[in-house]
Order: C-alpha cells, then sequence, then structure tokens
C-alpha cells in the first residue's frame, strides 16, 4: 500500500475550536482530532463523506478524537457543531487519489484508482488492501494478449475465500477495459465482484458494458507505473 499521512489544521473559530485531521487516505481509516475549550458540554463532529465515525476514549474538555473513513477524493468538509446547535469550527480537507504498489517477483506496479467513476469498486479493493488480504498471493489465471488476474489464490493454487459481501457491478461507468486498466473479476452473475481483480493487458472492448444483458466488467482504476512488470507476468 502507498501510505499518505498528512497532518492539516484550521486555527480559530467563534470559541477557539480547531479541527486537526491525521491518515487522511480514500478508503483508510482517518483520525480528527478537535481541541478547545467546553468540549465536554457535548459537541458533534458532523463529516457526510467520512463514513462511520467513532469517537475514541479518553476525551477530555479541550479535546476529542474521533476515527472514521474517507468515502470521497478531493475537498471534503468537517463541522463542529455544538451543543445549542451552532457550528464552533468548520475546515475542508483534501482527500488524494488513491494509490496502491503491488509487490510482484517481478517488480512493482502502481495502480491509481478512480472512485469517482467506481466508488463502490474503488472502497471494495481498499478494503481489502487495508486489511493485507492479498499478502502473498498470486496471479492465478494469466492469458498472453489478454489479461492478468489475481485475489483469489495462493500459491499451490490454493483458493482465498474473499471476506467481504459481493458487490454491485460498476460496468457502465463510462470507463473501458483499455490497455494497463484495472477491472473487477466476477462469476456469471453480475452483482458478484469480490475479492478478485484483473489487469488489461491490451485493449480488450469486448469486456465492456453493452446493455443489460450484456453488462460486461467494472473498469475501477489504471496502471500509472509498472506497466512493463505487467507484460512481464
Amino acid at each position: 500500500t502507498l501510505a499518505i499521512g498528512v497532518l492539516l489544521a484550521a486555527c480559530g473559530g467563534v470559541d477557539g475550536t480547531n479541527v486537526g485531521a491525521a491518515g487522511l487516505m480514500y478508503g483508510n481509516v482517518a483520525t480528527i482530532t478537535v481541541n478547545g475549550p467546553n468540549l465536554d458540554i457535548g459537541i458533534t463532529l458532523v463529516a457526510p463523506m467520512c463514513s462511520g465515525i467513532t469517537e475514541l476514549p479518553g476525551s477530555t474538555s479541550t479535546q476529542r478524537v474521533y476515527n472514521c473513513t474517507p468515502t470521497v477524493t478531493g475537498p471534503m468538509a468537517v463541522t463542529v457543531v455544538g451543543g445549542a446547535g451552532d457550528t464552533l469550527r468548520s475546515s475542508s480537507f483534501n482527500i488524494p487519489v488513491p494509490q496502491v504498489t503491488m509487490k510482484t517477483s517481478l517488480g512493482d506496479i502502481v495502480l491509481e484508482l478512480d472512485p469517482t467513476n467506481a466508488p463502490i469498486s474503488a472502497l471494495n479493493f481498499m478494503q481489502y488492501v487495508n486489511t493485507n488480504f492479498y499478502a502473498n498471493l498470486i496471479f492465478h489465471r494469466v492469458i498472453p494478449s489478454f489479461m492478468i488476474q489475481a485475489g483469489g489464490f495462493s500459491t499451490g493454487p490454493t483458493f482465498k475465500a474473499p471476506t467481504y459481501a459481493p458487490i454491485k457491478l460498476e460496468s457502465n461507468n463510462g470507463l473501458s477495459n483499455l490497455r494497463g486498466t484495472l477491472a473487477m473479476a466476477r462469476t456469471d452473475v453480475p452483482d458478484s465482484a469480490t475479492s478478485q481483480f484483473y489487469i488489461n493487458v491490451v485493449d480488450n472492448p469486448s469486456l465492456d458494458y453493452v446493455s443489460a444483458t450484456q453488462p460486461g466488467y467494472a473498469v475501477f482504476g489504471k496502471v500509472v507505473d509498472g506497466l512493463p512488470v505487467v507484460d512481464a507476468i
């Protein structure tokens, strides 16, 4: 994983409330810290694009700490609301486009995800990355002049069961199965993709969405570095 850690802070506010954020990355658990006076009276952290907001133990009258997972790239609004419903601080933090580095026996492949056009697929992939699911797995299906597929088998080959539920197919998102693009593998059932993915070695327009009866396969990212490694595999 290409880990990105940043620390941003906003100063001032109507009562001196400050908001800081660390570990800001799409699909990664971030930490948001609120500092200021009288925080024990009751405040609410509002961040619509950061899911699973959870307050951590150890809060004091001058500091409260939260975890949540950004589900957007670009600006992400965070607002601290006082007990009377008043806004104590409103800040915006920038969430970078997610990149993931796959280390293979033939070299590194850097993938850039596209949460804008494929939010479900991108977030699903990041969940598997962040839980280290892909460690020591292999490219178990390699077809020259077509694609390379991974995400479901270790050496043997030995099947590794997915840990999250199947996701909705996002093939009708305007992205095409061009050379170097990253897409979700699935069964004959459209909404069946889990952990397995593939990288297109050549342009494969036959894998694109055509209609509801020919749904194709969902592209959700691309190789930005390491295409020669893909070719070598």
